[in-house]
């Protein structure tokens, strides 16, 4: 069966408007703060910048600068060493 399309303007198929996923941001969480590093000690905002599974949010995603995104990077795996969040989901 086919699918019905909306139909446009001179017979052509009406495109769907795409709202953005993610919205920009003028500065990154921590460049806000004025906080030169990350603390591997915060959970709560580490566990923010993780997927359930225990993956790390791309910059796109977490909205954060070059410099703090490596920060977070090497926070967030010195709090798995100490086994402050898990590994995996």
């Amino acid at each position: 069966m086919p699918r019905r399309m909306m139909m446009g303007g001179r017979g052509r198929p009406q495109k769907r408007k795409r709202k953005p996923r993610f919205r920009e941001q003028a500065k990154c969480r921590f460049c806000r703060e004025k906080l030169p590093e990350v603390d591997y000690k915060d959970i709560a905002t580490l566990s923010k910048l993780i997927t359930t599974q225990g993956k790390l949010f791309s910059r796109k995603r977490s909205g954060n600068c070059a410099h703090h995104q490596r920060s977070c990077m090497r926070a967030i795996k010195r709090a798995r060493f100490m086994a402050l969040i898990p590994y995996v989901g």
